[in-house]
């Protein structure tokens, strides 16, 4: 497959938009995240009251109210303080993010986090919303990632319905993002290309072996570098 420019770019947030100050505390709430979703699917296996979501093909469980998830009351621990003693922009995410909007390539976010009273915040407070045109988080979805459902919302909310002439690209540093990734790609009319970014996900993403050397984002100047291979449209 050869690697072809986006028309869409969709983020993960903790880890790969904005990176903890102490990095433990990103560790512990993606194991709290994983293991969420592990239970979750064993509850939803068990269930007997199931319906099929015809937008994402979701497995869901009707009208029962959504459980509050292990990272999400984690979450509301940690803000006791202030999203800025908490997260700070990745290095050169503002970089990257202006190359994709002077290019008009519309961005949204897709996040297990929760969005209010956190999410919604940081984009806030570090400005980066004016960047994202549409953000999906955990309260927002049925199944969190590694379930594609997260980046589906986002693709169908940024205005325009993906067609085959699209190629989204979806950055996240952690392998569930690598496997929601590639699961979104089998209900969308256009192909979505996983990077992996950071240590973690590139490590698994060169065991794994499933992505090119250069869907394997050590830092962000690996994706300026690749972006400044594709001239930009006049």
């Amino acid at each position: 497959m050869t690697l072809k420019p986006p028309t869409i770019v969709i983020f993960d947030m903790d880890g790969t938009t904005v990176r903890h100050i102490q990095p433990w505390v990103l560790n512990l709430l993606e194991f709290l995240d994983d293991v969420s979703y592990k239970i979750g699917t064993f509850i939803t296996k068990i269930s007997g009251f199931r319906t099929k979501d015809p937008f994402t093909g979701v497995v869901n469980r009707g009208e029962r109210k959504k459980q509050r998830l292990l990272v999400q009351r984690a979450i509301h621990f940690l803000r006791r303080k202030d999203v800025e003693q908490i997260v700070e922009p990745c290095p050169l995410i503002y970089e990257v993010l202006e190359v994709f909007q002077s290019r008009h390539i519309p961005m949204g976010i897709a996040s297990n986090g929760l969005g209010k009273g956190y999410g919604h915040d940081i984009l806030t407070k570090f400005d980066l919303d004016k960047y994202f045109t549409a953000t999906v988080f955990r309260e927002d979805i049925e199944r969190g990632k590694p379930h594609p459902e997260a980046l589906l919302r986002v693709a169908h909310k940024l205005g325009t319905q993906p067609s085959a002439r699209d190629v989204i690209w979806y950055i996240g540093d952690r392998w569930k993002d690598i496997q929601a990734a590639l699961a979104a790609d089998k209900f969308l009319p256009c192909p979505v290309i996983p990077f992996a970014y950071g240590p973690n996900a590139t490590l698994q993403a060169f065991i794994d072996g499933k992505l090119k050397p250069e869907q394997r984002l050590m830092s962000y100047e690996d994706l300026l570098r690749l972006m400044r291979k594709f001239p930009a449209k006049k």
